[in-house]
């Protein structure tokens, strides 16, 4: 069975994709340890609460220091004993020592098509912003691991999406997530659960193919 935490910074949409995934059973050998958000007034957190599973704030300004709260993020994150760590709309940049301590077990997911639209500066509506200021015709999501850098990890799946010609920021913004991000994340998330894909010369391959 698989350990999952998820950490999140707002609303919570991908959260309750996932949720819907482990009752519904898209989403199998899978279990919801914990939702984290660094936001206390964020909503995830009551959709956390709604289904049964832990819901903890831990917030930068809890800390003196960025450092203070570094170390107790990973410290709640270690009481978990996890073995993936979703980012499901999560924008506190991790610290490197999470990183390096939990390789290729970190996922996030991103409202483009990776390359493209991605790095530092590039989430939120920002992200569809510039696509429609560049004109593009088709954008999407991408999943993938988190490693070191920016939006640099392995990448586990994608979806394309069209862009329609009366889109605004905010209908793309939606279209993404409903056709793309809560499609590939609870997805990658089984596919993790299950032992189908590994990364290989930071590439993901898949085991069952």
């Amino acid at each position: 069975m698989l350990r999952v935490g998820v950490m999140v910074s707002g609303g919570g949409t991908n959260l309750q994709a996932i949720i819907d995934g482990v009752a519904e059973g898209t989403i199998t050998n899978t279990e919801l340890a914990v939702v984290i958000s660094n936001n206390p007034g964020a909503y995830a957190l009551e959709r956390a609460k709604k289904a049964g599973i832990d819901a903890v704030c831990v917030s930068p300004k809890q800390f003196a220091t960025r450092e203070e709260f570094n170390e107790q993020l990973i410290r709640t994150l270690d009481e978990y004993r996890l073995d993936l760590i979703v980012l499901a709309g999560c924008l506190v940049v991790l610290p490197e020592a999470l990183i390096q301590k939990y390789p290729n077990r970190i996922i996030n997911i991103h409202p483009s098509l990776i390359p493209a639209f991605c790095g530092t500066g590039y989430y939120g509506l920002k992200v569809h912003e510039k696509a429609l200021e560049r004109g593009v015709k088709i954008t999407g999501a991408t999943c993938h691991f988190v490693d070191e850098g920016t939006d640099t990890g392995p990448i586990i799946a994608q979806k394309a999406v069209a862009v329609m010609e009366d889109d605004t920021p905010k209908t793309l913004q939606q279209r993404v997530m409903e056709q793309a991000e809560w499609v590939i994340m609870p997805k990658a998330i089984d596919d993790i659960a299950n032992g189908r894909i590994r990364v290989e010369n930071h590439q993901v391959k898949r085991c069952d193919a």
